[in-house]
Parts: structure tokens; C-alpha cells; sequence
């Protein structure tokens, strides 16, 4: 293999804003959603006020660009934009991780230079999708990426098509920009890792409790938190709590019985707190489903979600769908 003799955009002394320990102690990370505007753009005082609740709520990170935020459907200068903008306007208050991967090993390389020089704390990175790779190929892959900053692993399976076996974590654990692994393959995974010593987040909002209290994950990359980012705190921070942890569940299947973001997105647009705004190929939950959140939202407790305004079920004919962006 060639030598990687491409250097970074930026000085190795200077503009590394955080370290690998500090990213490694984050318990609760909030995969945030990207709002948008009737005609697409984002809408970056929506975003601002999302991030904003999530700090007064206790998250310590936020995946910018992730899947729960659309980071799929934007172009790398919206995307490196809104990085930047984050750590612009909220980077002393929350650790700003700037999902910067590709199945393109070139692209990752290039995007994760410019999240780094726009000042993000540490990169999100998942293996190649689509045009899957061997386990070797996966090892240079992710070694490529590790040189530029601290760095989370995704393991995904269901998204990607490929998991990411514990030969190539332990393979790259010897960087020491390795800061840990975003892991959605279950508990048993976790706690391999977890008794070699590895920092794991759970994927699974379903299974977070338990990873964090029964299994030693570090905590949880979260999409519920979007909407009760306080109950997350709660349950990732003080201790075992099933009696919270089962009223959480109605919450976290209704999320997912469709492919994330779905769910969060028609969530977020019926508390009022981000336009109903989709970008195809998205669209709403059906309005029996929204009734569904509504009394989902009355039985948690509408003081639990974010937002000041009283959740509503929302016509069809509310939804506005961008097809061109």
C-alpha cells in the first residue's frame, strides 16, 4: 500500500480542540435533526433552537449530519457548513462530532480534513456501504480517516449492509485518535468490548439502558433525546432506572417502526418546533400515527418534551415535500 503522505488541513499542534479522553467521557450524545425551509434549505434558526434545548437539557455532544440528521441527503458543502455553523455557535457548550464518513475512502478523507478545519471535535465514521469491501480493505479504510482526529466507529449492519467485526476494532484500537465505537449489534457485542477495555456507545435507544447499567457502555448516540433529551440525562446519568426506562419504550418503538428519521421528523414538525418540512425520498407518518404520538406525548407528559407549544396531530395537507435541494 502507498505510504499516506497527504497531510491534514490543519497544524497538528493547534487546532485539535479536544481530546480523545474528553470524547471518550461523553454519556449522553444526541443525534440532532437538520430542520429545513419550505423550499429545502435548512433552517438554521430551528437548528439553533433545537441545539440550544439540547444543552440546557444536559446532552454533552451532538452528531451534526448523521443519519437522523440527513447528513445522506445534503451536499459536503451544506454539510461541512453546518458543521462549522455549530461549532461557530455552540462549540464551548457541547462537543460537536461532524459524521464525516463515506463509502468513498477519498471522500471521507477530504470531508473529515474540512470538519476538522471548521473546527469540529471529533469525526463520526462508518465502513463503506453499498460497495462493501474485505476486512482488510475495512482496516485501511478506517486507518486513512484516523490520523486527522479523534474518531467514533459506526457499526450499523442494517444500514450498511456489513458489520464491522471485533477483529478490525481490535485492529485499530493502536490509534490513538480511536476514541471508541458506536455499536447497534446488541448488548453481548458491547460487553465484549467493554471487558477489552473499549469505549462503547449504544445505537439502540431501546437497549441504551441496560448497555449503560448492566453491560458498561459509556453511555448512548441517541435519537428519543431529540424529543426528551432530559429523561435521556435521566437515564444516562443517574443510575439504574427501569421504572423510567419502560415508560421510555411506547416512545422509542413509535420512533422506529419506520426507517429513522421518519419518526422523528413527524414528531419534531407536531411539537411545533420544526417546520413540516420533508426532503424526499422522507415523507410523514400516516395521521393515524400521529394520533398515536399525541397520546404518547399526553401520557409521558408534554412537560417532558421539548418545545412550548402543545403537540398536534397536523393535516396531511400541513406536510410540505422538497423533492429538488
Amino acid at each position: 500500500m502507498i505510504p499516506n503522505i497527504h497531510l491534514p488541513m490543519r497544524s497538528l499542534g493547534v487546532k485539535n480542540r479536544t481530546s480523545v479522553d474528553d470524547i471518550k467521557s461523553l454519556r449522553l450524545i444526541t443525534a440532532v435533526k437538520t430542520p429545513y425551509l419550505p423550499d429545502g434549505r435548512f433552517d438554521l434558526e430551528a437548528y439553533d433552537s433545537l441545539i440550544h434545548m439540547q444543552i440546557i437539557n444536559g446532552a454533552e455532544g451532538v452528531i451534526v449530519g448523521g443519519t437522523t440528521g440527513e447528513g445522506h441527503l445534503m451536499s459536503w458543502d451544506e454539510h461541512i457548513m453546518l458543521i462549522g455553523h455549530t461549532v461557530n455557535c455552540f462549540g464551548t457548550s457541547i462537543r460537536v462530532i461532524g459524521n464525516t464518513g463515506s463509502n468513498s475512502t477519498g471522500e471521507a478523507v477530504h470531508a473529515t480534513e474540512q470538519g476538522f478545519a471548521v473546527g469540529m471535535h471529533a469525526a463520526l465514521h462508518i465502513n463503506p456501504y453499498y460497495g462493501k469491501t474485505s476486512l482488510e480493505g475495512m482496516v485501511s479504510h478506517f486507518e486513512a480517516v484516523l490520523s486527522m482526529g479523534p474518531t467514533i466507529i459506526y457499526n450499523v449492519p442494517s444500514r450498511t449492509g456489513q458489520d464491522i467485526p471485533p477483529m478490525v476494532i481490535h485492529t485499530i484500537l493502536q490509534n490513538p485518535n480511536m476514541a471508541g465505537v458506536k455499536e447497534c449489534m446488541g448488548n453481548d457485542r458491547i460487553k465484549g468490548y467493554v471487558d477489552k477495555g473499549i469505549v462503547i456507545w449504544s445505537g439502540n435507544d431501546d437497549e441504551c439502558h441496560d448497555s449503560r447499567w448492566a453491560f458498561g457502555a459509556t453511555g448512548v448516540i441517541s435519537v428519543a433525546s431529540n424529543l426528551v433529551p432530559g429523561l435521556m440525562h435521566e437515564l444516562m446519568f443517574e443510575g439504574k432506572n427501569p421504572s423510567l426506562n419502560s415508560k421510555l419504550m411506547p416512545l422509542i418503538k413509535w420512533l422506529f417502526q419506520e426507517p429513522n428519521p421518519i419518526g422523528l421528523n413527524t414528531a419534531l414538525a407536531q411539537l411545533g418546533v420544526i417546520r413540516p418540512v420533508f426532503r424526499l425520498p422522507y415523507v410523514p407518518l400516516p395521521r393515524a400515527r400521529r394520533l398515536e404520538f399525541v397520546r404518547i406525548v399526553e401520557s409521558l407528559g408534554c412537560e417532558n418534551f421539548i418545545g412550548e407549544k402543545d403537540v398536534e396531530v397536523l393535516d396531511d395537507d400541513d406536510f410540505i415535500l422538497v423533492g429538488r435541494y
